[in-house]
């Protein structure tokens, strides 16, 4: 598992064993980053279910201004902390040690970019987006990922689906909150 590109590019990343972790692909990681490659500059990026912390990771090191990585795992978050040192984002990444549903419901920051890749199997996309979505800006994205055989999420009211990916045992749903400036600029 490595940093795709950006300023950290090609750095390893270390991963927690033994947990329900599954590292995204390359493939994947670089597919959802193309799609939102014009949302990252100066982002402000959550990181829920963090795991290793490679999606958050990635984010900084192709232009995101900060990274909240939340894990409620010791291990997971002895992995962010390394990957973050390892990378050079520290000073660029807040790291919380607590349960995802806790942190989105109190949380009162809001974020460009709010990344979902719990584990699979518990419905934990269908049942967390409804608050992630209140803590998302205007022209915001939220990046759900989900194993192939479930539903794709059902946007919460104020979110559209922009597009849904396959990547064989793996889907990507990529749900926005329109910005209503830019509407009004089209008009």
């Amino acid at each position: 598992m490595r940093v795709i590109t950006g300023i950290a590019r090609g750095r390893r990343l270390i991963a927690p064993e033994g947990l329900d972790v599954r590292p995204t692909a390359d493939k994947v990681k670089e597919g959802i980053f193309s799609a939102i490659q014009f949302q990252l500059d100066d982002a402000e990026v959550l990181d829920l279910f963090a795991g290793s912390g490679q999606m958050g990771i990635e984010a900084l090191s192709r232009g995101a201004k900060h990274a909240v990585f939340v894990d409620s795992s010791n291990r997971a978050l002895r992995c962010v902390h390394e990957n973050l040192r390892n990378t050079g984002f520290e000073r660029y990444s807040e790291v919380i040690s607590r349960d995802s549903y806790d942190y989105i419901k109190s949380a009162s920051k809001t974020f460009d970019i709010i990344i979902l890749d719990p584990p699979y199997r518990y419905n934990h996309v269908a049942n967390i987006l409804p608050f992630a979505a209140k803590k998302l800006r205007d022209g915001g994205c939220i990046i759900c990922e989900y194993e192939a055989e479930a539903d794709a999420p059902a946007p919460p009211d104020g979110l559209v689906t922009r597009k849904t990916y396959h990547y064989g045992k793996i889907n990507v749903t990529i749900l926005c909150k329109p910005d209503p400036n830019d509407e009004e600029a089209e008009e």
